[in-house]
């Protein structure tokens, strides 16, 4: 039997719908999802299985106009994956239309080598009625040449199988590069603390969730088929560590209870989790935090 295997890149803004996408394509939570933009920090890639195809789907870090060096190892992490892939798919909230940051990246394609496949997949189509939704269609081909053009809704799955369908076919021939029971390449440690951060970033709606990351330090699984987690929280600030912790420790303890329990759904086994918050007021400048992440730690501000 042929095969065929490849590298798809989802590219947008921040909260295009990227992750929720990658999340139903796979068919499992493999990328943070949450109101929260900027929340995917690293290329997380999900694999999903389609016929005689194996895709690969890297679910980049929102494109947006960076200010930090955190949010420039972001978007040059979203660029890599798009440079790197197979096939390039732009997710536009229909809603939102062509917006500042639609346009950079719709020129930042130009300047792509033009041997790549690039869709477009207008996202949210249930937000908008049929003849602005014709509109943007046209509007978007116009300003670049897509090579193919889906109506979706990553949330409900409208739409989402005639791309998976088109993906399968236009992904060049090959052998499958993972086993056929896996569907991310990421560490598990990686996720543990991607889930994690999730539930922090839902429960606290200040500004903090973007000052903060997780990190799993260690990893023992125990004769019962358990397994015991330690995570640790870097915060910048004391104040932030107080604002997780919470009165008398019930936030943190919130927190923890929901991840555990997500973990458990997800590996389908019992976990202990334990978690501890940890001031580092320059986190955000440490290589090391950016390694963990899957980032590019760059010199300079």
């Amino acid at each position: 039997m042929t095969t065929h295997c490849g590298f798809v890149a989802l590219i947008g803004e921040p909260n295009a719908g990227k992750s929720t996408l990658t999340n139903h394509m796979v068919g499992a939570k493999v990328s943070i999802v949450t109101h929260k933009v900027q929340t995917t920090r690293a290329r997380i890639r999900g694999v999903a299985i389609e016929g005689d195809a194996q895709i690969v789907f890297v679910d980049t870090p929102g494109l947006f106009q960076p200010r930090r060096r955190l949010d420039r190892a972001m978007v040059a992490a979203a660029w890599g994956g798009a440079a790197d892939a197979d096939i390039i798919v732009l997710l536009v909230e229909a809603h939102r239309g062509i917006t500042e940051g639609v346009e950079r990246i719709i020129q930042g394609l130009k300047d792509l080598p033009q041997s790549r496949h690039v869709a477009l997949a207008i996202n949210k189509i249930d937000r908008v009625e049929a003849p602005k939704l014709l509109e943007l269609t046209k509007e978007l081909n116009d300003r670049f040449a897509f090579e193919k053009t889906f109506l979706i809704s990553a949330e409900k799955g409208y739409g989402t199988q005639d791309l998976r369908t088109w993906l399968s076919a236009t992904l060049p021939e090959g052998p499958w590069l993972y086993p056929e029971d896996q569907i991310a390449d990421l560490p598990m440690r990686m996720i543990a603390a991607e889930i994690t951060r999730e539930k922090l970033t839902l429960r606290l709606h200040q500004e903090l969730p973007y000052q903060l990351t997780v990190e799993t330090e260690n990893w023992e699984e125990r004769k019962d088929g358990s397994a015991r987690i330690d995570q640790v929280i870097y915060v910048m600030r004391d104040g932030h560590k107080g604002i997780i912790l919470g009165k008398k420790g019930e936030t943190i303890k919130a927190i923890s209870k929901l991840a555990r329990e997500e973990l458990e759904e997800f590996l389908g086994r019992r976990i202990h989790l334990f978690l501890q918050v940890k001031v580092r007021p320059h986190w955000l400048e440490e290589s090391e935090r950016y390694s963990e992440m899957g980032l590019e730690f760059k010199d300079g501000n």
